[in-house]
């Protein structure tokens, strides 16, 4: 299937612009007096173009009922995207970090490859654009590196999802279980909605706990976690399994 690039006529995005201004060639946003903003122009989003490519993504979308064994995590060996390989080899590993005998996937040197780093966001947004998500919930921290590009890419909010005692306004919170004890996860209240469809998204999971805690504490105020989405799985230590019926999408499996 053959993609366009963001702003082309056959685009609904673009069939709805206010503007009947042609963008120039370097356009990246539309302004909301009519004009257009480039790709060096101060206080912008972030810049993310979509590449042409071919590709057949299956449905990413699911109610709470189907499994996820049903659902489409990452792509198989025969049509997987080449842009995938090489966000994979942007990932450094780090052994014995923090403590002996962790592998640690240092995402670091993947936001230092401007291109690999681009293309992350470019395969995320694809994947979700479209399908009625109004809320990206990024899990502390990382997950606020690339929920707030993605947000802003499929015109939804960015909730940051925070360890306790860091936001400053009213709070609901929820505690998950850890190794050793536990801990919570916060949200503001008020910052989401009943029947608001929402995308749960952090750099890595692991065990899944502290996805869990995030499904919970949006679904508690009636909100419909639409998928999970990560970077990195590490699938040894079966965090998929702890979703349940959620599904969950990830670029790079760990091995």
């Amino acid at each position: 299937m053959q993609r366009a690039l963001i702003f082309s006529s056959s685009n609904p995005i673009y069939s709805q612009l206010s503007t009947t201004i042609a963008p120039p060639d370097s356009a990246v946003f539309p302004k909301r007096d009519g004009g257009w903003i480039g790709p060096f122009s101060s206080n912008q989003p972030p810049v993310f173009r979509l590449r042409n490519y071919k590709r057949t993504l299956l449905p990413p979308l699911c109610s709470a009922s189907d499994s996820v064994a049903n659902q489409p995590t990452m792509a198989s060996q025969d049509e997987q995207d080449p842009r995938i390989s090489k966000i994979s080899s942007a990932i450094r590993v780090i052994p014995n970090f923090p403590k002996p005998g962790i592998m640690f996937q240092d995402i670091t040197t993947l936001l230092l490859d401007t291109k690999a780093f681009r293309d992350t966001i470019d395969l995320f947004v694809e994947r979700y654009r479209g399908k009625d998500i109004s809320v990206v919930a990024g899990i502390e921290a990382r997950g606020f590196i690339f929920g707030p590009p993605i947000a802003l890419a499929i015109g939804a909010k960015f909730v940051p999802m925070r360890k306790p005692n860091k936001l400053p306004g009213e709070v609901i919170s929820e505690e998950y279980s850890l190794e050793y004890g536990t801990d919570k996860m916060e949200m503001h209240v008020g910052a989401v909605q009943a029947g608001e469809r929402a995308l749960v998204i952090d750099d890595l999971i692991a065990t899944g706990g502290t996805l869990c805690a995030a499904i919970r504490l949006l679904e508690r105020v009636g909100v419909h976690v639409v998928e999970c989405a990560c970077v990195i799985e590490l699938p040894e230590l079966k965090g998929r399994d702890r979703l349940g019926d959620k599904p969950l999408f990830v670029l790079v499996s760990s091995t």
